[in-house]
């Protein structure tokens, strides 16, 4: 019975080491770490929901950079996210920024649609075409808002009584 119980303990040390190898790799090369390279801008928008540090900055659903900073603007009261996309990405001066959810429990993104200016963003430019993040919350709360209007408005003399 000792030898049992010291051969299951062992087993449950090695489940766990390699639970914590598993855990330490995905924390390492899960692709959240900000972009060390290319071409530094920044965008603002009104809503950020859970956009963080580190997230994908897209093209065509094509990941081309990573957000590196979030801050408040003090003066506009406005999210600023500084974002690094690759150096081989050229973007016009009129392209637009818009934060994107992969799904409806998936993360968020930063998703940019190039413009078609002949001029183009230089190194700490500014897009200035921008749109938050949608909250889900928000949505729901004026769908049910906006079904319960129609109900109430049906039951009340909306239509002819019956005799």
């Amino acid at each position: 019975m000792k030898g049992r119980s010291l051969a299951e303990l062992l087993a449950g040390f090695l489940v766990l080491a390699v639970a914590g190898g598993f855990l330490l790799y995905a924390v390492l090369h899960g692709g959240r770490a900000p972009q060390a390279s290319g071409v530094e801008l920044t965008a603002e928008f009104d809503r950020v929901d859970g956009l963080a540090s580190g997230a994908d900055v897209r093209i065509a659903g094509v990941r081309v950079g990573s957000i590196t900073g979030l801050r408040i603007n003090p003066e506009t009261f406005m999210a600023e996210v500084t974002f690094r996309v690759g150096s081989d990405i050229r973007l016009p001066t009129d392209s637009s920024a818009e934060i994107t959810s992969e799904g409806l429990l998936g993360g968020k993104y930063i998703s940019i649609v190039p413009g078609g200016s002949e001029r183009l963003l230089a190194a700490g430019g500014r897009i200035t075409e921008t749109q938050g993040s949608v909250s889900l919350e928000s949505l729901l709360g004026r769908f049910i808002f906006s079904v319960t209007q129609m109900n109430s408005g049906g039951q009340n003399g909306g239509g002819t009584s019956p005799q």
